[in-house]
């Protein structure tokens, strides 16, 4: 049996240890938000925060991540739950597809760096591929975000 943590509920499953945790997540837990892209760790479809860092679901292996914190798209963390909004205000989302990726990608980058420039943006976002283009929209949305939090932070 292995435990995993996610979005602040431990799951015992068993499973082999090899099992991607992309798998686990959606066939065996039932979380289906977090998307199977390419599967080479190429697109960042299926980004999940370990430990507030944003990793590829596909390629990390159920035994890597036994006792951290697990997040996916599904989460409840404060800078994700501003993002959606942003997102939604912007209308970034045409497909969707990449959507949950990129919104866990913006938020291990909001998690660490509080006021972006748009190269930090740029440098995080780089493991996504949104095929329909959205790229100036995501950054919009990022900024937006951190409008949001300043001024929730000084009222």
């Amino acid at each position: 049996m292995i435990t995993l943590q996610i979005n602040g509920e431990k799951h015992q499953i068993d499973v082999d240890p090899e099992m991607p945790l992309l798998w686990a997540i959606r066939d065996i837990i039932g979380l289906t938000g977090t998307k199977f892209g390419c599967g080479i760790g190429a697109c960042g479809s299926c980004k999940v925060l370990i430990d507030n860092t944003a990793t590829y679901s596909c390629l990390t292996p159920v035994s890597a991540v036994a006792g951290k914190e697990i997040t996916t798209i599904e989460g409840t963390q404060e800078n994700l739950q501003l993002l959606q909004k942003s997102w939604s205000e912007y209308n970034v989302p045409q497909c969707g597809y990449c959507q949950p990726g990129q919104l866990i990608t913006a938020t291990s980058l909001l998690n660490s760096n509080e006021n972006p420039t748009d190269k930090d943006i740029d440098d995080a976002m780089s493991g996504n591929i949104c095929r329909c283009g959205t790229y100036q929209r995501i950054k919009k949305a990022i900024h937006h975000t951190v409008e949001l939090k300043n001024k929730a932070n000084h009222e």
